[in-house]
């Protein structure tokens, strides 16, 4: 819808104060779309379809075209049809980020792509985002969005769960702590805030709520603690606050 190339059945989307139905040709000018499924005109280059999208756009600039091909390290004198998934995916993502616009819709866009050019593809998302370039991506590879996202929306059956900064969904978590202690760790399961408490030798692990980190810390130091570790809630465990039941068959874990 987005896109304009469904029109809504309900409620409104607006880009840029317009309507993406009504304005999708001059809208088209002003954003560029990577899916997480390529499909490319099987009888063109690699780079004869980098350049149409290019001048879909508006001028090509050769120069970061030509940058882009080799930091995804693409042969763009090659058939579509003898392209990978993943340089279908590097092609799309070649010709997306060549071009200056001021929208970049992305869907699953590392499909197929190994870790280095997950790696690219982050390094260049960064840069486009230093530019002022809004990014839209919506993935189910968690860690990709941690490292990206400066807010983060939870999707269930369609609908948003919560939607916020990393930091401010996590505030709405647990904290895990592990801790090594001298003394055994008795009587701090009862303590208020405090889930999943779980004993191993000297080491305790648990959860504990956002507001009785402070008391449960000053618990542990009566125990001679050697060492501790906590860290936030990942975005996994956010996830899985929304699906940790499954989702049914109408029902699918989306995060963007």
């Amino acid at each position: 819808m987005l896109l304009g190339l469904l029109r809504a059945d309900g409620g409104t989307a607006r880009l840029f104060g317009q309507d993406p139905w009504d304005e999708a040709v001059g809208l088209h000018r002003r954003l560029a779309y990577v899916p997480g499924d390529v499909e490319l005109w099987p009888n063109l280059t690699g780079g004869e379809a980098i350049d149409l999208f290019a001048r879909l756009r508006g001028t090509p600039d050769r120069a970061r075209r030509d940058e882009l091909v080799d930091r995804f390290d693409l042969d763009p004198g090659k058939k579509a049809r003898t392209y990978s998934k993943g340089n279908r995916q590097k092609v799309a993502l070649v010709a997306a980020l060549a071009s200056p616009v001021d929208l970049l819709l992305l869907d699953e866009p590392t499909a197929g792509l190994d870790p280095l050019m997950e790696v690219v593809f982050q390094e260049c998302i960064r840069e486009a985002r230093a530019q002022g370039t809004t990014v839209l991506l919506s993935s189910h590879i968690l860690a990709q969005v941690e490292v990206l996202a400066d807010r983060v929306s939870i999707i269930r059956a369609g609908r948003v769960a919560e939607s916020g900064t990393l930091q401010d969904l996590r505030h709405m978590s647990r904290t895990t702590v592990v801790a090594t202690v001298r003394r055994p760790a008795d009587g701090l399961a009862d303590l208020p805030g405090v889930h999943a408490l779980e004993r191993s030798g000297d080491q305790v692990r648990l959860d504990v709520d956002g507001d009785r980190v402070e008391p449960v810390l000053q618990a542990l130091a009566g125990l001679g603690v050697t060492a501790i570790v906590a860290h936030p809630p990942t975005l996994e465990q956010l996830l899985m606050r929304h699906y940790g039941d499954g989702p049914t068959a109408d029902e699918d874990a989306e995060v963007a």
